[in-house]
């Protein structure tokens, strides 16, 4: 769950392919059929072959969550569902769904930067934010035809609970995890998912029923370009609340004392430093001593810890708050390993650890060296750890006696959704609220990624290479293939979105209050 090692060697780099690689936008001739271009059966399964091929001599996840029988069901669905000629789009469906059925959140597939390209440049953009509230889709913006807080019935003729479903497959999760899935099939779905799932469309025909009524009306809309969308989405009704967790928007980490006895401390995202060399680090753990210097002097009894909407980041970020909550030693891992000795398997087909970027020859052989550092030999199937890349870590103090309130949702990942493992593995005095994690509490696939193109459809996926078990004993409320589950499960209320209330946040200073 650390940010992946060959990282390292580059500057991080979103996921969104650089337009630098879009050079074939600036052709006269601008159309879906030169970029969405036809592959016929050949082609495609012999991508399929190279994808499968790659995971099982790679991925030592891909059966984890999933027999052998029953990879080789879904990959024989594949290979019947290539036997006539598809446009690329169509077959990056079928490899979305490849990726979703191994269960891990660090999983990523992207179509080539051209098509991608073509897409964003099309005035087919939905217009209007959407919220996902008691597993419906909620109106999100402010126009005069369309009350905020409608519910949408149907979006181009096609059903709500039929367009959620549609979405699932462009989020991994680890294991078996539906909450992201639940609230990102309306929440973050209206971009590009929407344009690969239902095409370019000049207006939408959206039914809906407004707040307290029935009775279903219908109004079109014309599309909008990309740049309209994402002015739109700023203007969304549920902005000031989205903001408090936005790691875009707010500090990568913060305390304030949200009253005399209840302290808050916020951890956005764990990219604040890079390692532990990092000149940042020493600066982040000595704002987390102050606070909790702070907290124990004054002697106050509750503290929230709020990770709502960390997508994770970086080793020893995450380990850091965790020493002063809790009696036990513990470390990151019990088990971690790849299943590949030294250098990169299927080479030829190996792109790099960003869409955006391909690693150039340098930057190939700096990251074999590295991994060679951490992976050092293949034994028995697996290459294990450097002992030396998973230290112990000891409860640091003053460590923190009073009450703990950890605040989670299901956007909650990667090393993000470690810590919450660890705090409810080992944290004295912990309750848990808000919404069950995308990352797992007992396993996942991490550390290190790696990014491959196929040969064909120029398709690029991502995976981790690294199998870990985490520090986490087994607890009775925690299955297999599940993320954090919370004490108490709290999603954003219909009543408090409509007021812009943020529900789980009031529900914690509830229960620190007694109530």
């Amino acid at each position: 769950m650390r940010k992946v090692l060959f990282l390292l060697l580059l500057v991080h780099q979103g996921w969104a392919q650089s337009t630098k690689h879009l050079s074939r936008a600036n052709q006269s001739i601008d159309s879906l059929s030169i970029y969405n271009r036809q592959l016929n059966p050949g082609e495609m399964k012999q991508d399929l072959q190279v994808f499968l091929d790659i995971r099982k001599k790679a991925n030592s996840g891909l059966y984890r969550y999933r027999t052998p029988k029953q990879v080789d069901s879904i990959y024989q669905w594949a290979f019947r569902q290539v036997r006539q000629p598809m446009s690329t789009v169509a077959f990056y469906k079928i490899i979305l769904q490849l990726t979703d059925f191994e269960g891990s959140c660090h999983n990523y597939t992207e179509p080539d930067a051209a098509l991608v390209g073509y897409f964003n440049r099309q005035r087919g953009f939905f217009p209007f934010a959407l919220k996902y509230i008691d597993g419906n889709m909620i109106f999100n913006s402010e126009t005069p035809d369309i009350p905020v807080g409608s519910r949408i019935m149907s979006i181009n003729g096609v059903a709500d609970k039929d367009l959620m479903q549609s979405f699932y497959k462009y989020m991994t999760s680890d294991g078996f995890i539906q909450t992201q899935k639940q609230s990102g099939s309306v929440n973050r779905s209206y971009g590009l998912r929407y344009l690969y799932e239902y095409g370019i469309n000049d207006s939408f025909a959206i039914r809906f029923t407004a707040p307290g009524t029935t009775r279903q009306q219908t109004v079109t809309v014309p599309a909008v370009s990309l740049e309209e969308q994402k002015a739109n989405l700023i203007r969304r009704h549920s902005a000031p609340v989205d903001s408090l967790i936005d790691y875009n928007v707010q500090p990568k980490y913060s305390f304030k004392m949200v009253n005399p006895s209840t302290g808050l401390l916020s951890l956005r995202i764990f990219s604040m430093a890079s390692d532990a060399a990092d000149p940042a680090f020493p600066v982040y753990v000595a704002f987390l001593d102050s606070v909790f210097q702070a907290l124990s002097h004054n002697s106050i009894p509750h503290l929230i810890l709020d990770i709502r909407g960390n997508p994770g980041g970086s080793d020893p970020t995450f380990e850091q708050p965790m020493m002063y909550l809790t009696d036990t030693s513990f470390k990151e891992n019990t088990l971690a390993y790849t299943i590949f000795d030294n250098g990169i398997p299927y080479e030829e087909y190996f792109w790099g650890v960003s869409t955006a970027e391909r690693l150039d020859s340098a930057g190939k052989v700096a990251g074999k060296a590295f991994l060679k550092d951490y992976f050092p030999a293949l034994h028995n199937g697996r290459n294990m750890q450097n002992p030396k890349y998973n230290p112990v870590y000891h409860p640091k103090s003053p460590g923190f006696k009073g009450k703990l309130y950890l605040l989670i949702d299901e956007n909650v990942a990667s090393a993000a959704s470690h810590l919450a493992s660890l705090v409810k593995a080992y944290a004295r005095n912990v309750t848990i609220v808000g919404v069950e994690t995308v990352g797992g509490y007992y396993v996942h696939n991490g550390h290190a990624s790696m990014i491959y193109e196929l040969p064909h459809s120029k398709i690029k996926t991502k995976f981790s290479i690294v199998y870990v078990e985490q520090d986490a004993p087994v607890k009775p409320d925690q299955p297999e293939g599940r993320g954090i589950i919370p004490d108490y499960t709290v999603w954003p209320s219909f009543s408090d979105f409509m007021q812009n209330r943020d529900t789980q946040m009031e529900y914690v200073l509830k229960l620190t209050e007694g109530k």
